[in-house]
């Protein structure tokens, strides 16, 4: 849940400005929370009010992604999206796009099977991305995290993915070269599931996923939130990430992690 919004702050400055290399100041002034962090933060406070009774998730998250998103207009939306967040009947429109991806991190912190995982992944990227794609990388996202959680080696959750979502069969030097911005799922959550594959620690699985380009505070959020489950951050990374929020979203973020803790380094 912490990795994902380290790596939107990381990667925000980075979005339309794409750097081709791991050496960066993590945080400097320019850094700032985006949509990915606030969406992000709708579902975990949707699953908080939740009580571990799912059968309504739906309904919660369309109640928080609306009420928390309505109140940062202009974090970064897409279109389509943007229009979903303030309509009065939100529907499901086909979409594919990676924000499927980005928010779905609480849900692998709060349930400990695999199928369960995938439920409730469904339950809130349905609700507006249901394309196959869309829910494919969400799903891929929540199983890779929730099998980080569980102590899965790198190797275990590079071949789980490659048999059950994506090939993964290029590297991050292979790609970086010509990678660019992309805001879908299926160009997005392979290239970030491999930055957390190809990296030595938490600080560097972000420093892979902003090397290569692209959408980086979406594709750096979902690196960050895999990246966590399976590393832990260090609380210096916390602390200063902490520093970007307002109260109201670090207060959900803190309150998440008291109910579900992180893995402590």
């Amino acid at each position: 849940m912490f990795g994902a919004i380290i790596g939107d702050i990381v990667g925000s400055r980075f979005e339309f400005n794409n750097i081709k290399t791991k050496e960066f100041e993590l945080f400097t002034p320019e850094c700032f929370f985006t949509d990915d962090s606030v969406m992000s933060l709708a579902i975990a406070k949707a699953i908080i009010e939740s009580k571990g009774n799912y059968s309504n998730l739906s309904d919660t998250a369309i109640k928080y992604m609306q009420g928390i998103r309505r109140k940062y207009p202009t974090c970064g939306y897409g279109g389509y999206f943007y229009d979903w967040i303030f309509t009065d009947n939100p529907k499901p429109y086909n979409s594919y796009g990676n924000g499927a991806a980005m928010r779905v991190s609480a849900c692998a912190w709060v349930v400990n099977t695999i199928d369960d995982v995938i439920n409730l992944t469904e339950k809130i990227t349905a609700i507006s991305h249901n394309h196959k794609e869309g829910l494919l990388g969400a799903e891929a996202t929540a199983v890779s995290i929730f099998m980080a959680r569980q102590g899965k080696t790198i190797s275990e959750i590079r071949k789980y993915v490659n048999d059950n979502y994506y090939k993964l069969n290029f590297t991050l030097d292979e790609i970086r070269e010509k990678y660019c911005f992309n805001e879908t799922c299926q160009n997005t959550v392979p290239q970030a599931i491999t930055a957390f594959l190809e990296s030595t620690s938490f600080e560097d699985s972000i420093r892979n996923a902003i090397s290569i380009g692209g959408d980086s505070d979406t594709l750096t959020a979902i690196t960050g939130s895999i990246a966590e489950a399976y590393y832990g951050i260090p609380n210096e990374i916390k602390e200063q990430a902490l520093t970007y929020l307002d109260e109201p979203l670090k207060q959900v973020l803190l309150e998440f992690g008291v109910i579900y803790p992180p893995k402590i380094l």
